[in-house]
């Protein structure tokens, strides 16, 4: 499984979303998840080419916000997205034959004002939580 992370610096224009929808199909990935998406409305969408987009939604002051894009074949095993913070998504993948289910987080921590002390918490109360 290839999972890749990109900083997007914005996904909030709608010809954002196309260019890394574009770039994306140019390399081999499973998951990419993706930071830094300044979106003020979560998105939810299924392209024809079958990817699945998850975005969510960034503060008031316009910063962080994670998302995950997931590719075609894996798109029927997506068990859930949820965007447990503007700066952490929990994607989970169901369990498909002898591969094991997965969950992948995507966190963005920005070092100016957040270190990992902050983010690392929430990561491990998201996981036990069920």
């Amino acid at each position: 499984m290839t999972i890749c992370t990109y900083n997007a610096r914005t996904l909030a224009p709608e010809a954002s979303v196309e260019d890394l929808m574009m770039q994306a199909g140019k390399i081999m990935y499973d998951v990419i998840g993706l930071t830094e998406t300044r979106r003020h409305h979560p998105l939810d969408a299924a392209y024809g080419s079958g990817e699945e987009l998850f975005l969510g939604t960034c503060d008031s002051k316009g910063v962080g916000g994670v998302g995950a894009l997931v590719n075609t074949h894996l798109e029927m095993n997506i068990d859930s997205y949820e965007s447990l913070t503007t700066r952490i998504g929990r994607l989970r993948l169901k369990r498909r034959g002898s591969v094991p289910a997965l969950t992948v987080f995507v966190a963005y921590a920005p070092t100016s004002d957040s270190g990992v002390c902050a983010v690392l918490p929430h990561i491990f109360n998201a996981d036990t939580r069920r």
